[in-house]
């Protein structure tokens, strides 16, 4: 049977409609980055958080931005600084002098899409303010839990290459994230069309002015419910668990991967299925979203990073070792 031509039983028209949509949207201002483009609308669909890593000027807070702008939800960012406290991300109990009670002030973290630029400027106490709201949905202050609303998605970025001022980010944040993706230089062509595009635009300040939305919340919950109706077979279940595992057992990693990133490989699969019109997943969708899945959850061992062996090849050296399932 040709996957192309087969007719899922979820009907997933509306989910790529809205898939194409996004991307329209996007690429009437971005160039040349649809890896990034794809892997933050499977993020959104596969309801994770993503961190993007890349030099000044690459566009990072940009899509983020647009990607927000696209959807119907409410929009923050908040901007990491050396100072920021905990209580500036999440909110904090205020003294009413009229009903002589403290209220809860939220935080900037109460909003649907939560742009974080330059997550590693922030201390680790205020970097570990996030780990109960990106794991859980959901914050505690003064022994009451505050829930936070549907859809929620964190978009963090980072520059790799300064690091005065700059905090690492704990083992534990960089597990919250789905994805780590790695943002490149546009080549030739591709900062061309940038440049024309700029030169094109009457109002350069209002870049996402351009953006309209074409999606709105009840319709991406809708869609996050089709990709998780979406079928893996046992076969799939046990290729995904078996490069997991082998992470932990190489000899160039020094920390290996934990069950949760086998939960968001096989996540992410779902989501690419269902963006390809399918309601099964295949060896395909799997092998694709393992580096971007795995890259930030493993270590090197000192000595093959002094080789200058990286993250990436250590994950494609495991997949090459595993047997495909057909």
């Amino acid at each position: 049977m040709d996957i192309n031509t087969f007719q899922p039983r979820t009907d997933l028209s509306t989910l790529q409609s809205g898939v194409e949509a996004i991307r329209d949207q996007i690429g009437k201002v971005i160039v040349g980055q649809p890896q990034m483009v794809d892997l933050l609308i499977t993020a959104l669909l596969s309801q994770g958080h993503v961190l993007i890593e890349g030099v000044p000027g690459v566009a990072k807070t940009l899509t983020a931005k647009l990607l927000a702008q696209c959807i119907d939800v409410d929009f923050s960012r908040i901007q990491f600084t050396p100072d920021l406290m905990p209580a500036d991300v999440l909110g904090t109990s205020v003294f009413n002098p009229q009903s002589r009670e403290f209220e809860y002030k939220k935080g900037p973290i109460f909003s649907n899409l939560v742009l974080i630029d330059e997550i590693n400027r922030a201390p680790a106490k205020t970097q570990s303010a996030l780990f109960e709201v990106m794991e859980e949905r959901q914050i505690t202050n003064d022994g009451h839990t505050y829930v936070l609303d549907k859809p929620f998605m964190v978009v963090a970025t980072q520059n790799p290459i300064e690091q005065e001022g700059t905090y690492r980010l704990p083992e534990a944040q960089l597990d919250r994230f789905l994805f780590k993706i790695e943002v490149k230089y546009p080549d030739l062509q591709d900062e061309i069309a940038i440049l024309t595009g700029m030169n094109n635009l009457e109002d350069a300040t209002n870049i996402t002015a351009a953006v309209d939305k074409v999606l709105t919340a009840a319709q991406l919950l809708h869609f996050q419910q089709q990709v998780r109706q979406v079928r893996v077979d046992e076969k799939l279940l046990r290729f995904i668990a078996s490069i997991v595992h082998a992470t932990r057992e190489h000899h160039s990693l020094y920390l290996g991967a934990s069950p949760r990133a086998s939960i968001s490989i096989m996540n992410c699969a779902k989501a690419q299925a269902a963006m390809s019109n399918r309601d099964f997943v295949i060896p395909e969708d799997v092998v694709s979203m393992v580096k971007p899945v795995l890259r930030h959850r493993i270590i090197l061992t000192p000595e093959r990073e002094m080789e200058g062996i990286t993250t990436d090849d250590v994950i494609d050296q495991i997949v090459k070792t595993i047997e495909v399932p057909r």
